[in-house]
């Protein structure tokens, strides 16, 4: 929302703020000294609706599947595709009141689901399809523990099995380094990070190729929302570049490990 009303937004999420109220205002108050992990949050945004423009410009009618879709607004900025979000129940139910599907121009649909009690293979199986999809996860796996994380990924093959996965990873020594304070405020509010020291290993042995990584540091101080000189971060600053990263996966034909 800050970003899009800046005189030079970098994402420019023009929808951010029909979803903002009193409360998200004041939970905003709490992370207003997070500057880094807040321009990291919309360069990580900007980064995946490049890839998603890139994707939609090739085959404008592609299948996009956001999982744990959140606030996100993808579905009305960007031109083509055929969208499905899912998420929690009052999440799209809150969703559905600020931005109406009615006021979508592309296909759109949302579909709840309760994480914690229901199949999310079941929620996905009436879409399955064999065509290629784009699955985009964004800010969810660096809460999920490595077994959920296989369980998820092993799902999207079953039901996806040509599909392209977008996703952020964040490495465990990042977290140490950088996300201690960031981390503290979100556990104030429920909830906590798990992570592991190379989670894209995770997706690696479990029938994944690695297609495309970026870091999210990196393309923040590239749009200058982060102040750091690109040459010390490439030579001194390894775990900040490449700690938080976009990654693009795909299913490999020659399997996983696990």
């Amino acid at each position: 929302m800050q970003d899009a009303a800046a005189a030079r937004p970098v994402c420019g999420d023009r929808y951010a703020k029909v979803f903002m109220n009193e409360d998200g205002l004041r939970i905003l108050e709490a992370f207003k000294d997070e500057a880094r992990p807040n321009a990291s949050n919309v360069a990580r945004h900007r980064i995946i609706d490049d890839l998603l423009r890139q994707e939609l410009t090739a085959s404008p009618d592609r299948h996009v599947v956001l999982i744990g879709a959140g606030f996100d607004s993808r579905a009305y900025r960007l031109d083509g595709g055929n969208w499905l979000e899912l998420d929690e129940p009052q999440i799209i139910t809150y969703k559905n009141e600020r931005l109406p599907l009615a006021d979508c121009k592309n296909q759109l649909l949302r579909i709840p689901i309760d994480f914690a009690v229901e199949s999310l293979e079941h929620k996905l199986a009436p879409f399955s399809s064999p065509d290629p999809v784009v699955v985009v996860i964004e800010g969810v796996f660096m809460y999920l523990e490595e077994d959920a994380i296989r369980h998820l990924i092993h799902t999207l093959r079953r039901v996806f099995p040509r599909h392209k996965l977008i996703c952020d990873l964040m490495s465990r020594r990042f977290f140490e380094k950088y996300s201690r304070t960031l981390h503290e405020k979100i556990a104030g509010l429920g909830a906590s990070f798990k992570t592991v020291e190379r989670p894209d290993e995770i997706f690696v042995r479990n029938g994944y190729r690695i297609v495309e990584k970026i870091s999210v540091v990196g393309r923040a101080i590239a749009w200058k929302t982060i102040s750091i000189p690109a040459i010390l971060l490439r030579l001194f600053l390894r775990t900040l570049a490449d700690g938080y990263s976009i990654y693009v996966f795909e299913p490999d034909a020659s399997g996983g490990k696990d």
